[in-house]
């Protein structure tokens, strides 16, 4: 099943694809890869999950802001490819946490995005390698910063 149908099939309706506010691309496509800049969880309302994990979001807090930046991925992947159907797979996910020094869940968070990728792109084309990292600080004190390499057709 495609990608564009699967989301039909899940009912998931994406957002709008979210803007730079820098200077940088949101997708540099370099021969058959497509490199998709760190997204963070924005809200449909144009507000951010901010918050730190193990302070004052738990991991489920934390699994959803991954999900909705994940949403927001797929949503700059459509925008910028024409159709996720271009996607042949996903190759790399790196997830970066703001947490406290002594949380260690960072996995379990970046699982909301891993989740929603396995299915709308499959169990083979939509999990990757991945990272899932602590830090100290993201911009904006948002909760996650994710960001993706695909592999993709011409």
């Amino acid at each position: 099943m495609s990608a564009e149908a699967k989301l039909k099939e899940l009912n998931i309706e994406l957002p709008i694809s979210p803007k730079p506010v820098g200077v940088y691309k949101p997708l540099v496509i370099a021969g058959n890869m497509a490199y998709l800049s760190g997204h963070g969880p924005l809200k449909d309302d144009k507000t951010l999950i901010t918050g730190r994990l193990g302070d004052d979001l738990d991991v489920e807090a934390g699994f959803q802001a991954a999900r909705l930046t994940g949403l927001g991925m797929l949503a700059t992947l459509q925008n910028e490819l024409g159709s996720l159907d271009r996607v042949v797979r996903l190759v790399k996910l790196l997830g970066l946490v703001r947490c406290t020094e002594q949380f260690d869940q960072q996995p379990a968070v970046i699982n909301g995005c891993s989740e929603l990728f396995r299915d709308v792109f499959g169990e083979d084309a939509g999990v990757a390698a991945r990272s899932a990292l602590g830090t100290n600080a993201l911009p904006g004190k948002i909760a996650v910063e994710i960001e993706a390499i695909f592999e993709i057709k011409s």
